[in-house]
């Protein structure tokens, strides 16, 4: 189907390499945690750039899961589009397969499907990175609580919200190394 294909490519387009460039900062990828997400933009080059990745990460992948919602695909067919985002930011076409942890771009398409659970997800996610000073924490147990959530909201998109989580989860494994050693690197200015 074209909305799984148009949801890869979109999802391929790494929102921080643009910001980044038009900033005239350096490469994400070359430096911190070499992740081309929002969480290294901002430990970087602090929150005006990473919230501009924030965003653009976010927005990406909306179109191609709202066309796939409101021509009424199943449920599952939904997921399918929106894991494809997920998989173009994780695994882009065109930078040599080498994406990032596909936080934001989770909340985007979690955003069209099960809005609810996007922004509780959301929630847990700036209350613990508020109070841990960590992303990868936040995100984990953000990532953790989604299908948790969705199962009492929105029972009928529980395995695709499953799969998402399980994606972004199975992406942090670096991090869990780190945070399991107390090496994982802290937000600007904490």
């Amino acid at each position: 189907m074209v909305w799984i294909v148009v949801g890869y490519l979109s999802g391929s387009w790494l929102a921080a390499l643009s910001v980044c460039r038009l900033a005239g900062v350096g490469d994400p990828r070359q430096h911190g945690s070499f992740n081309p997400g929002f969480s290294n933009v901002l430990r970087l080059y602090g929150p005006r750039l990473a919230a501009a990745t924030l965003v653009l990460d976010a927005l990406k992948g909306m179109p191609a899961v709202l066309g796939a919602k409101i021509m009424s695909c199943p449920v599952w067919l939904q997921g399918v589009v929106g894991l494809a985002v997920l998989l173009g930011h994780s695994f882009p076409l065109w930078y040599g397969f080498r994406g990032g942890k596909a936080v934001a771009s989770a909340f985007g398409v979690l955003l069209v499907l099960v809005p609810k659970v996007a922004l509780l997800s959301a929630l847990i996610w700036a209350l613990l990175a508020w109070r841990l000073r960590t992303a990868a924490m936040a995100s984990l147990v953000s990532a953790a609580a989604a299908p948790l959530i969705c199962a009492w909201f929105t029972p009928q998109y529980v395995l695709v919200v499953g799969g998402f989580s399980l994606l972004v989860l199975a992406r942090h494994g670096l991090n869990i190394r780190r945070l399991r050693r107390g090496e994982e690197p802290p937000f600007r200015g904490s």
